[in-house]
């Protein structure tokens, strides 16, 4: 199986990456979380793969960090109905922590806001991912990703208490995020997402 893949960035589209590798241009679909942190082309550039081999199509999945492609593994393999393709559409709405803190909390409507998730699949997430949210797929603990982690999902609860739909509270704080670079603290991840 194909884990990682490092060479550099040929194009990028939000859901679409082409990496080259000694000559080889491959195709890698991201959801938007991680196309958003992707260099510019001609950068280098290392993802953390799957790859799902299908009888008419091999396909490949990258990501930013090693515990988004771990969760990634966790829905398409243990939640009836969801395939690459739907979990591919519900990373690309909402954050690792996001997911991770939905899915704790039994937050069905946040999880239900994803383009082509309805409330029968946004509770079959929590009921089947719940005892395995911070788990990768052999079942031994996720290194969810270090630092920044609480202090997103603290900022995002935070613009939540302000009367941010969860949805918008997450995006904003995904631009913040980036703007700031590095780890940001939650109060300044707040005030650049309020601004």
């Amino acid at each position: 199986m194909i884990t990682s893949i490092q060479g550099t960035l040929a194009t990028a589209t939000p859901l679409r990456a082409v990496i080259e590798v000694n000559g080889l241009g491959y195709e890698v679909h991201v959801p938007v979380t991680t196309a958003e942190k992707l260099p510019a082309p001609g950068k280098p550039v290392k993802l953390h793969t799957h790859v799902v081999y299908r009888e008419d199509a091999h396909t490949l999945y990258g990501f930013h960090r090693e515990a988004e492609r771990d969760f990634f593994r966790l829905m398409i393999e243990h939640v009836t109905g969801v395939g690459p393709k739907m979990a591919l559409t519900i990373m690309s709405k909402l954050s690792l922590p996001m997911l991770e803190s939905a899915i704790r909390a039994g937050d069905i409507g946040t999880l239900a806001q994803c383009p082509g998730i309805g409330r029968k699949t946004a509770e079959r997430l929590v009921v089947e991912l719940k005892s395995k949210v911070g788990a990768t797929s052999d079942g031994t603990a996720s290194a969810v990703v270090p630092g920044g982690n609480s202090s997103h999902a603290d900022a995002v609860a935070a613009l939540g208490a302000l009367g941010y739909k969860p949805a918008d509270a997450e995006q904003s704080v995904r631009r913040a995020a980036l703007a700031l670079g590095g780890e940001p603290t939650t109060e300044a991840l707040i005030k650049r997402a309020l601004n």
